[in-house]
């Protein structure tokens, strides 16, 4: 009998369950501090390598746009040669890629390694959850979610502040020091210590069911309105740290790349606002809550118009908050109104989410060359009225849900 059939999944007092739980989560944490620890040396690269801020935003671009790109293939590939497979060779990867990026001496090299990082980025957060669902039982399930969730937003914080004051002891690549031996350290664990599959059943690859079911989730206006919301949501809460990183590394600021990467530390009350959703979703429908969350997004960005640094970092406190609380609601509206393939259809959102991510620097860069960040404010709240508007357009759907 295959061993698939024969063998409980881990609870949460087994070793298994605490191997792949911690393994799991320092994967999140290195995987998402490797994509983002780029963010605030963008003013030091605009600097070393002669570029305008949209040029710049390019390298830290094209590895979301890559993950967001990846995330279309992994899925299906670890469907069928196995999750653990694909995600030690994804990661050795990143980790080729990280080391590579300490040695680039051009622009371009920088690009293509850091595209190949992005594409092996991917690995993660295509399979995780998929890995977890097969080998945990539902209460441990749950629990190992929350870390693993948890230990995402970690990383991202945790990387872009260890990179700014990383750079400040040297070179810009310096920063991808630590970042290389925290990927080979990860390597070496998830082969040693994540458990091999129990319950996988390989499925046979097939790109036609693949698009197919892309393709019927594309169709499905109750799913492409929120998949355009998550990515244009995004497509500006990311760029916005973009472009105050450059303004602060301008008059009256001056602010160097260290202190630039604290305030990713605002990060933190987008896990605030993730806790709430399901408070929120209890007063109010998901669209009904995504608007507010918008319209959270909406007064953080008046704020940092503040003429002093604590009214900045107030806003994107602010900020973060409703885009977190936005992308919790979008997250689960999307699980809940897919009426097939919920895996591909979760999916598909991320994809709309890390390649809003990867192109709203095009976006916002005519407001920045305007007028600075207020430009950038006034671009800022054009788009998230749109996506204001979008979340209403769904209001429709939450009367045929209930019927």
């Amino acid at each position: 009998m295959p061993q698939s059939l024969t063998a409980a999944p881990y609870e949460k007092s087994s070793s298994g369950y605490r191997c792949i739980t911690w393994v799991l989560s320092f994967a999140a944490v290195v995987v998402f501090a490797n994509l983002h620890a780029l963010q605030p040396l963008l003013p030091e690269l605009s600097r070393s390598f002669a570029l305008s801020p949209l040029q710049t935003s390019w390298s830290y671009a094209i590895g979301t746009l890559a993950l967001g790109v990846s995330l279309l293939f992994y899925g299906a590939l670890s469907d069928a040669v196995g999750r653990r497979n694909v995600l030690l060779w994804t990661l050795l990867g990143m980790l080729v890629a990280t080391v590579a990026i300490t040695q680039v001496q051009s622009y371009q090299s920088l690009l293509f390694w850091r595209a190949l990082q992005g594409f092996c980025l991917g690995g993660l957060p295509a399979i995780a959850i998929a890995y977890m669902g097969e080998e945990l039982s539902k209460p441990a399930l749950l629990a190992a979610v929350g870390y693993y969730i948890s230990a995402s937003s970690l990383g991202g914080i945790s990387g872009r502040v260890l990179a700014g004051f990383s750079a400040e002891l040297g070179h810009w690549q310096w920063a991808f020091w630590p970042m290389a031996l925290l990927s080979l350290l990860l390597v070496l664990l998830l082969w040693r210590y994540l458990p091999e599959s129990r319950h996988f059943i390989a499925k046979p690859f097939s790109w036609r069911q693949a698009l197919a079911d892309n393709g019927f989730h594309l169709r499905q206006k109750v799913l492409l309105l929120t998949y355009l919301i998550g990515g244009l949501n995004f497509f500006i809460y990311l760029n916005q740290y973009t472009y105050i990183s450059f303004a602060l590394s301008l008059e009256p600021y001056n602010l160097s790349s260290g202190w630039i990467g604290l305030l990713f530390l605002t990060y933190l009350t987008g896990t605030v606002g993730s806790a709430m959703s399901g408070k929120v979703s209890k007063r109010l429908a998901p669209p009904e809550g995504m608007a507010l969350g918008i319209l959270i997004m909406i007064l953080g960005t008046l704020v940092t118009l503040l003429p002093f640094l604590t009214g900045i970092v107030l806003g994107f406190f602010i900020n973060a908050f409703g885009f977190f609380l936005t992308h919790s609601l979008a997250t689960g509206w999307v699980n809940q109104h897919a009426s097939r393939a919920k895996a591909s259809a979760s999916a598909l959102y991320l994809v709309f989410y890390y390649v809003g991510a990867s192109t709203g620097s095009f976006y916002l860069h005519p407001f920045w060359s305007y007028a600075k960040w207020p430009g950038v404010v006034l671009g800022s709240i054009l788009m998230l009225l749109l996506t204001l508007w979008l979340s209403l357009k769904l209001r429709p759907f939450i009367a045929a849900k209930a019927a």
